[in-house]
């Protein structure tokens, strides 16, 4: 297996080449959790591996509780299915809560601090009553806990890896929260431990490495050996260029695809792995200490550029800058890509290409 194999293999294990998923919680569940710091631009990570889907279809599906946004691996928002979210917080919250610790002792937020806390926002969401985090300061304020900013992200956040609450429907632009045990009851909840998380991983992001893992699951290193120790004759295993990688013997595999792919800036294929990513050449658009663009384009495996959108009324404005000498023969591809993405948000298109 070569480094273009591996590229190859883990966009076709992430349902980037080939055939698209049904539906977007079929996406999640494929990866297990899904970084969703930046909200809308993580809609676009579950319908670029979609068949069809488009931006107002993944949120009914969000508002419906099929999948939630919540603080789960990393302390970053992740999207993850419903009946997989109990596990996987029994797996990595407690390493999470290790990680916040400097966090909680900076912002004044002892142990009777965040209990309290806790208390007073399942009080406010019970019953039904999905509160957005402005509503849930307020809550707190009234019963004497004034949290703003950190203080309160913090205090919400323990909420969320203490299993107690997730995220409500969307209000407008507006996350709302609500109690985990009404949105998804602990009866649909599956079980598992480290080493099913692991096998999880590897199926979803493999070819990958033990590295990749504990950076994408926040485990130790020696936790996530274990854990692959346990489920290595479930997978398969490949060194490239002195890394071993492990993967699903059962999973999809493609040929070189000329095709762009417009990728959000947290999107999982260029988040998850620590070595042997996409090469860049060397008149790539993006200079050290600028961060214009929300994304990178790829074509043939290759990061050939960035790009970033805006909206205005009825249109999506976007600008593709790519790398000196790709444009000519990129052109047409991106401008696909781009086409689809106006779909999938239901606008109208208008692009610029430079570079």
């Amino acid at each position: 297996m070569t480094r273009s194999d591996v590229l190859r293999r883990r966009l076709a294990t992430q349902g980037l080449y080939g055939a698209g998923f049904a539906t977007a919680a079929d996406v999640v569940r494929l990866l297990a959790c899904v970084q969703s710091q930046e909200y809308a631009h993580a809609l676009w990570s579950l319908g670029m591996r979609s068949s069809g889907l488009k931006a107002a279809d993944v949120q009914v599906a969000f508002d419906r509780g099929d999948f939630f946004r919540t603080h789960i691996l990393r302390p970053t928002w992740h999207f993850v299915a419903a009946e997989d979210i109990r596990w996987i917080l029994q797996v990595t919250a407690p390493r999470v809560q290790r990680l916040n610790q400097t966090i909680y002792r900076q912002e004044g937020l002892d142990q009777a601090t965040l209990d309290r806390g806790a208390a007073i926002t399942v009080e406010e969401l019970q019953g039904g009553r999905y509160r957005t985090r402005a509503e849930l300061a307020q809550g707190l304020a009234d019963r004497g806990l004034a949290s703003q900013r950190v203080h309160l992200a913090y205090i919400v956040m323990n909420a969320e890896l203490e299993g107690l609450i997730c995220s409500g429907p969307m209000r407008g632009a507006q996350q709302t929260y609500a109690l985990l045990d009404e949105r998804s009851p602990s009866s649909a909840a599956k079980t598992g431990d480290a080493s099913e998380l692991a096998r999880r991983f590897f199926v979803g992001h493999g070819p990958a490495s033990v590295q990749d893992l504990a950076r994408w699951s926040s485990l130790t290193i020696g936790q996530c050996r274990e854990a692959v120790a346990a489920v290595k004759d479930e997978l398969d295993c490949a060194t490239v260029e002195g890394v071993e990688l492990w993967f699903d013997p059962d999973g999809p595999t493609a040929e070189p695809s000329a095709v762009a792919l417009l990728l959000p800036l947290y999107d999982e294929i260029t988040l998850s792995y620590r070595m042997i990513n996409f090469p860049q050449p060397d008149c790539h658009p993006h200079q050290p200490g600028e961060d214009l663009f929300i994304g990178c384009v790829i074509i043939a495996e290759t990061k050939v550029g960035l790009w970033r959108r805006t909206f205005e009324g009825r249109k999506v404005i976007m600008e593709v800058t790519l790398a000196e000498g790709v444009r000519a023969r990129s052109e047409p591809l991106v401008e696909a890509v781009a086409a689809e993405l106006a779909t999938f948000v239901g606008k109208e298109l208008e692009l610029t290409i430079t570079g």
